[in-house]
């Protein structure tokens, strides 16, 4: 019988030790799965939301639409997107970019947060933040179409 190698305690592809790649392999599975899960849940229609503003008060949340704006966007329909939410293309961007930094972040190092801890993109993310409370606001008195339907 051939020796795999691995005996009982012995580091595993899966466990991000033992011989070089191993761990990168680990965690570009998982990066790929979370990537294809981000994927499933903006391409099929119909997928539930889980916005804790709109089940306990029954009013959208600041962002709501951008999940809907995303699958518009990805089906080239960029009016409607923007009916969905007119931040989609400062959102959109700013998150998708922070996705894939971190997730090469993650691949190379083991450690994902890296990029999120820099001022400049904390900055824009409280930036980005204040811009989708004023427009929510906008949208509950009627400007830029109203509110979306939750």
């Amino acid at each position: 019988m051939a020796d795999s190698g691995l005996t009982a305690g012995s580091p595993s592809l899966w466990s991000g030790q033992g011989a070089a790649g191993h761990g990168v392999l680990r965690r570009v599975l998982i990066v790929s799965a979370w990537v294809l899960g981000g994927i499933a849940f903006v391409l099929i229609p119909g997928m539930p939301t889980v916005c804790p503003l709109r089940i306990v008060a029954g009013i959208p949340c600041p962002s709501c639409g951008l999940t809907r704006a995303a699958r518009d966007v990805l089906h080239g329909d960029l009016a409607s997107a923007t009916h969905m939410h007119p931040l989609w293309w400062l959102v959109l961007p700013f998150v998708g970019t922070l996705i894939a930094l971190e997730s090469v972040a993650y691949v190379r190092t083991g450690h994902a947060g890296q990029w999120g801890q820099r001022a400049s993109v904390q900055r824009m993310g409280v930036v980005i933040m204040l811009l989708l409370v004023v427009v929510w606001i906008a949208r509950m008195l009627g400007a830029f179409g109203g509110p979306v339907a939750v």
